[in-house]
């Protein structure tokens, strides 16, 4: 037992869980937390918009595979970091975030900056906890970490009311987690894993669909083994990116609305799907891309409520995905009759001719972003991590950017958040700090978080920004380019800033490109900078993302 404040007693709980770095942006509710945290030893990133700070603690997390820490204030702080919040939910990112409240004598009372950010959270978290007992603290603070960082993972939100914060009193720390105990989550059998290497063994055109839950479990490894032992190719969602090396012969892509054509047709075609770690979101599973009635479906999932959620399926392993790959690949091996067949194999090689993406031409003045991204390809070494921005920009990433690794690819897939990728990519450089750091950008989304250039420059976090420049929201004037046969409303930016300029203006590098030699010679550049770059790269504002499928019913609407 220990005498302490409880913003002491706070501070200690995250060096014990071994924080080393928080983002966030201080206030009256939760400055005696921020009087702690001076002399901590804990590196504190001033954001300049709390919703930055989750961004960042976000981008964190999705390279290290760790939690995330982002604070901010009660009120508007509090809400500032709701979207944030509801991005790492939706791409199941494990963030802690801590928030300041009025003292417990004023909470319901309507006091200067109260909000009820438990009730505001409460379907966007994992869990979430108002401190009302200082000694508690140490106990909710590591239930918050192990919550965050287990089974599907997530975010999770502590508020701390001013004078909890300030009240002294004895405080014990202990290894001990106070949680309700709860029996195991797997809830897959030997005989169920039988049923799975049976179907797999039997199929004769298997393909294996991967989700964001391989990478969130480190399970990239067992994943290859298995494909590469089978001959199965390997399709991705969006999250997925980087599970399987994108050169490698079994890899089909990225699959859905935005996906590889003959990913899609492979997919569309199985007769056994092994999917992994993803949950058949309506951008992966829409449109055009139907099973064969007689498809079987493997689900492996940590999440029981994804079973059968969006699509019927014939197996279901509930468990950690690393887990269930184990096993299910030392029941593959020991079926010692089982020959590889290259048949399907070979038939999927040859919808990679048959299918292949789009063909663009370069006949205007403007740069083409599918070429922008191969370019940027051969420029990076493997090992870097390129954040992106959410729509066209997104697209052309994730289509024409092949990635190689687990965590280098980092995207709002589920929420779409516009402007997260440039903190996100900020977090990504503090966590890698040796790694070149990349954020994909549309000037829309660029725009609603390039304050933080001032973040990145007074904290000496260099990263490349390269901003897709169309002067439009280009997904949505594609979207009515395609329905509203062009009838664009409230879609063209106008005067956005110079791009340049306000880069100089925060006191980083501004780089305009006119062609794809001035462009590689600036992206090397930057790469090296000690201080962060924006590339600007103007793109002609009816450039469309191609390849693209629409959902069912989409033309219904459109005009006359």
């Amino acid at each position: 037992m220990v005498l302490m404040s409880g913003a002491k007693a706070l501070i200690e709980s995250l060096k014990r869980e071994g924080v080393e770095v928080i983002f966030g942006f201080p206030g009256g509710a939760i400055m005696p937390v921020y009087d702690e945290l001076l002399d901590s030893g804990i590196r504190h990133i001033l954001v300049r918009h709390e919703q930055a700070a989750a961004h960042m603690a976000d981008g964190y997390a999705r390279v290290t595979g760790r939690v995330g820490v982002c604070m901010a204030t009660s009120g508007p702080g509090s809400t500032n970091l709701v979207t944030g919040i509801a991005t790492a939910h939706m791409d199941s990112s494990p963030i802690v975030a801590f928030t300041g409240q009025v003292a417990r004598p004023f909470i319901g009372k309507d006091a200067f900056q109260e909000i009820d950010i438990i009730g505001i959270t409460a379907n966007i978290v994992k869990h979430n906890y108002q401190v009302r007992d200082t000694k508690k603290i140490p106990a909710i603070v590591k239930a918050a970490f192990h919550i965050a960082s287990t089974s599907r993972k997530g975010p999770v939100l502590v508020d701390f009311p001013r004078d909890v914060q300030t009240e002294i009193t004895e405080i014990e720390f202990t290894d001990t987690l106070d949680l309700p105990k709860k029996g195991p989550y797997e809830n897959f059998s030997s005989s169920q894993v039988e049923e799975a290497v049976k179907l797999l063994l039997a199929a004769e055109k298997p393909i294996i669909l991967a989700g964001g839950g391989v990478i969130s479990s480190n399970a990239c490894q067992e994943l290859l083994a298995l494909a590469e032992y089978l001959n199965v190719p390997v399709a991705t969602t969006l999250m997925a990116k980087g599970c399987i090396p994108e050169d490698h012969p079994l890899a089909l892509g990225m699959i859905g609305m935005h996906g590889t054509p003959y990913g899609n047709r492979a997919l569309s075609e199985a007769d056994l799907i092994f999917a992994v770690g993803c949950r058949f979101s309506d951008r992966s599973i829409s449109g055009d891309i139907n099973f064969n009635r007689q498809t079987r479906i493997i689900h492996v999932d940590i999440d029981a409520s994804e079973i059968s959620k969006n699509v019927d399926v014939t197996l279901a392993l509930v468990g950690d995905a690393k887990e269930v790959l184990k096993k299910v690949l030392e029941k593959v091996k020991e079926k010692s009759e089982f020959k590889k067949s290259s048949e399907w194999f070979e038939y999927v090689e040859k919808l990679k001719k048959d299918y292949p993406l789009p063909s663009y031409s370069e006949t205007d003045k403007f740069m083409k972003p599918q070429k922008l991204m191969k370019i940027l390809r051969e420029i990076l070494p493997k090992n870097a991590i390129v954040a992106t921005e959410v729509g066209q920009n997104q697209m052309w990433a994730a289509i024409y950017l092949k990635t190689y690794l687990p965590r280098t690819f980092i995207t709002s897939g589920g929420l779409g958040t516009m402007g997260f990728g440039f903190p996100a990519a900020l977090g990504a450089k503090v966590a890698k700090p040796d790694v070149p750091v990349v954020n994909i950008a549309g000037d829309g989304s660029f725009i609603m978080n390039e304050h933080e250039l001032a973040t990145s420059v007074e904290e000496k976090i260099p990263v490349t920004v390269i901003v897709l420049d169309n002067r439009v929201l280009g997904m949505v004037a594609q979207w009515q380019r395609i329905i509203y046969k062009k009838r664009y409303s409230q879609v063209h930016l106008g005067n956005s800033p110079d791009f340049v300029k306000l880069a100089e203006a925060y006191g980083a590098i501004g780089v305009r490109v006119q062609s794809y030699e001035e462009f590689e010679k600036a992206v090397k550049q930057a790469i090296k900078s000690d201080v962060t770059t924006v590339i600007d790269v103007l793109i002609h504002p009816e450039e469309d993302v191609e390849p693209i499928i629409l959902p069912k019913g989409v033309l219904s609407h459109s005009v006359g």
